[in-house]
C-alpha cells in the first residue's frame, strides 16, 4: 500500500504536536510542513522541536510583521528569515527537513523559484 501524500493532524495537545512532527520526519524520510496559527505558535513549535528532534533541520518562514501599505518597513530579521528559507527551498535541501510557517505567510505570494535561483 502506498504512503499518503499528506497527513492532516489536528487536535494534538500543544507540545505533543512537535513530538508527532519529529516522528513523521523520521518515518517518512521526506520534508514535513507545519502551518501554525500565528508567529507565537510558530516560535513555540520551533522551541519544542529543539527538544524532540535536536538534530533535525528546521526551516522557518514567518509572516510579515507589517501590512503591505504600512508606513513602516518590515523587520530586517523577518525579511532575512523569509529569503533564507525561500533560497534554501529553491536550491534544494540535502536532507529531509521540517518547514514551519504560519497561515498568513503560507497564503502570500513569493518570488518565483527562477528569480530566487538567479539571485542567490
Amino acid at each position: 500500500m502506498a504512503q499518503p501524500d499528506h497527513i492532516t493532524l489536528g487536535g494534538a495537545p500543544e507540545g505533543f504536536d512537535a513530538h508527532l512532527l519529529a516522528q513523521e520526519l523520521l518515518r517518512a524520510d521526506r520534508p514535513v510542513v507545519h502551518i501554525a496559527r500565528d508567529d507565537k505558535r510558530l516560535v513555540a513549535m520551533q522551541s519544542a522541536l529543539r527538544f524532540y528532534a535536536p538534530d533535525a533541520v528546521v526551516l522557518t518562514f514567518p509572516s510579515w510583521d507589517c501590512l503591505p501599505f504600512d508606513r513602516t518597513s518590515p523587520n530586517p530579521d523577518v525579511s532575512a528569515a523569509r529569503m533564507a528559507t525561500l533560497a534554501g527551498l529553491a536550491h534544494g535541501m540535502p536532507a529531509p527537513f521540517i518547514l514551519l510557517t504560519t497561515l498568513n505567510a503560507a497564503t502570500q505570494r513569493v518570488p518565483a523559484r527562477t528569480v530566487l535561483k538567479q539571485s542567490a
